[in-house]
């Protein structure tokens, strides 16, 4: 009985076959139409579309350009060696004094203008400290440009300064106020490869 109940489902599915065959005009079972899938074909699988997103360009642009620098393999302008301070670096730290202002800069070695400053000019310092010039506004300078060179991604920069200076109180209360924001002030050696 099994064996009569497989061969009329087998029957009244090829009947059906040659039904929606006829229905869709197609003639023959070697055949199919377009419109129609047969049973012996596979799905159609729709075309892949380009994505721009994963073209891959024969030119290579660099869109981090400081990624050379932070591996150290940059070039550095070397300058000549008499030029004070040296060139020898990717970003210099320069801290002044005048008669009444405490300002320090940071410049790249390519560029006139500085990338970060401080300076006690600036009303937001400036109503922090009580004297524009004193030791207190030298740290203060510090803190707020360790602040903002962090926030920049500038975490090591080159500062020299002139020996008999650098043994003043103002200049190393800067000097520590800039290594506690989490600047080094020192960059490596270049990698050459």
């Amino acid at each position: 009985m099994a064996v009569w109940g497989d061969l009329g489902r087998n029957v009244l599915f090829l009947l059906g076959q040659v039904q929606r065959r006829g229905l869709h005009g197609g003639s023959g079972f070697g055949r199919c139409k377009t419109s129609v899938r047969c049973m012996t074909q596979a799905a159609h699988q729709p075309e892949p579309e380009p994505d721009d997103n994963e073209h891959i360009s024969k030119k290579f642009v660099n869109r981090n350009p400081r990624n050379l620098e932070q591996m150290a393999l940059a070039v550095k302008d070397r300058g000549w060696s008499t030029v004070w301070p040296s060139r020898q670096c990717y970003h210099r730290l320069e801290f002044s004094r005048s008669q009444h202002h405490v300002t320090a800069q940071v410049f790249s070695p390519g560029s006139v203008a500085p990338v970060l400053s401080c300076s006690t000019r600036e009303w937001a310092v400036k109503r922090e400290v009580g004297s524009m010039r004193a030791v207190a506004a030298c740290q203060a300078v510090g803190e707020v440009l360790a602040q903002r060179c962090r926030e920049a991604g500038l975490l090591r920069l080159s500062f020299r300064a002139i020996p008999w200076q650098f043994r003043s109180q103002a200049v190393q209360k800067f000097w520590t106020a800039m290594k506690e924001g989490g600047i080094t002030l020192s960059e490596p050696r270049r990698k050459y490869v």
